[in-house]
């Protein structure tokens, strides 16, 4: 059954009582004005027409689905997504408002029951390019609403994905253990402990490295970290000359420009107590176990990334469904001098 509606002064009205309580009592469409009418924002204007629930009049001459749309285009920046994310809502059964415009998110969920929690919403297209710090913003002014934070990512042929966004407070049940001092030897781009004694115990209690013959390799992210604990000395295998931690740091940077933000999160992922390894075959800079290895699978991939990281929403796709199909959580772990924030991304099904 159709409503009809009043178009004027760029505002939808609807005045019949009937139209009034099925589209507010009964779908909450609208917000109830002075003298019981009811009115309609543009999208919930365009939803309705095209859902052919609403017939529209501007001085008796009736407004087809093009004309609103055209006028919705001119009104409301980005429409198209909008509208796009909006009917896809709807159809869910999901009770979905623009938000505030003076606010940092496009729409809100409509919460059913008091325990329900609330619902912001921030619309994207495929070809956004997208900045972690606006990210952060996003989850922290979500979080002061005291709410949860989705995207909804819109491609070129009108599907959309939707993900869940959050800031995690990671942690693992790996205490640091003190280690007897040992050397290590630089052997191109690892590092060898021969001593089979420190190899055990580094391997067997924290899970550094992997076997080599008797004794161990490291990554170089996990040598620079023991060698900040002072429990490993480098040297070159050559000449047996002693590294300092400034040269051999130098040294790798010039094979990975951004081993300063990885040791800053390598460091304090191993505070947190999880165990901590190359996630170089998953896209990501480390892969993260909350428990002993043998115990259980890593549970998180986390790509380290710069407080100024921008990225296309393909890359992020591409990340969480390698994430999703080998039962991990992705994380972005974004660092600002020594903040670090651990940003995750789950597909979400509405």
């Amino acid at each position: 059954m159709q409503t009809s509606g009043e178009f004027s002064k760029g505002k939808i009205v609807v005045k019949k009582s009937k139209g009034v309580g099925r589209l507010y009592n009964r779908n909450h469409f609208g917000k109830i004005t002075t003298g019981n009418k009811l009115q309609l924002d543009l999208l919930e204007g365009v939803f309705l027409l095209g859902e052919e629930k609403l017939k529209l009049f501007k001085n008796e001459e009736e407004i087809d689905f093009q004309k609103l749309v055209e006028i919705s285009a001119e009104k409301i920046p980005r429409f198209e997504i909008k509208y796009l994310i909006f009917k896809d809502l709807r159809k869910k059964g999901l009770i979905v408002k623009l938000h505030d415009k003076k606010d940092v998110f496009d729409f809100h969920i409509y919460k059913r029951e008091k325990d329900e929690r609330n619902c912001f919403i921030s619309a994207f297209s495929e070809r956004d390019i997208i900045n972690i710090s606006k990210i952060k913003h996003l989850i922290d002014s979500s979080i002061k609403k005291d709410g949860d934070l989705w995207f909804a990512i819109v491609d070129e042929e009108g599907d959309i994905t939707y993900y869940n966004v959050s800031k995690l407070d990671i942690s693992g049940t790996t205490n640091e253990h003190k280690f007897s001092k040992t050397t290590g030897f630089l052997l191109e781009n690892r590092i060898i402990i021969f001593d089979d004694e420190s190899a055990k115990n580094l391997l067997g209690k924290e899970f550094f490295g992997k076997p080599f013959g008797e004794g161990l390799q490291l990554s170089m992210v996990e040598a620079l970290y023991l060698m900040e604990k002072k429990v490993i000395e480098i040297k070159n295998i050559r000449g047996k000359k002693k590294i300092s931690f400034i040269t051999f740091k130098n040294f790798v940077k010039k094979n990975q420009p951004d081993i300063d933000l990885t040791l800053t999160v390598f460091r304090d992922l191993k505070k947190r107590g999880l165990i901590v390894k190359t996630g170089f075959k998953f896209g990501a800079h480390f892969r993260a176990y909350s428990k002993k290895p043998d115990e259980t699978h890593a549970e998180y991939l986390i790509h380290v990334v710069d407080k100024d990281f921008e990225s296309s929403w393909s890359e992020i796709s591409r990340a969480v469904r390698l994430a999703h199909s080998v039962n991990k959580e992705i994380m972005f772990s974004r660092v600002d001098n020594h903040e670090i924030d651990y940003i995750k991304f789950g597909r979400l099904r509405p």
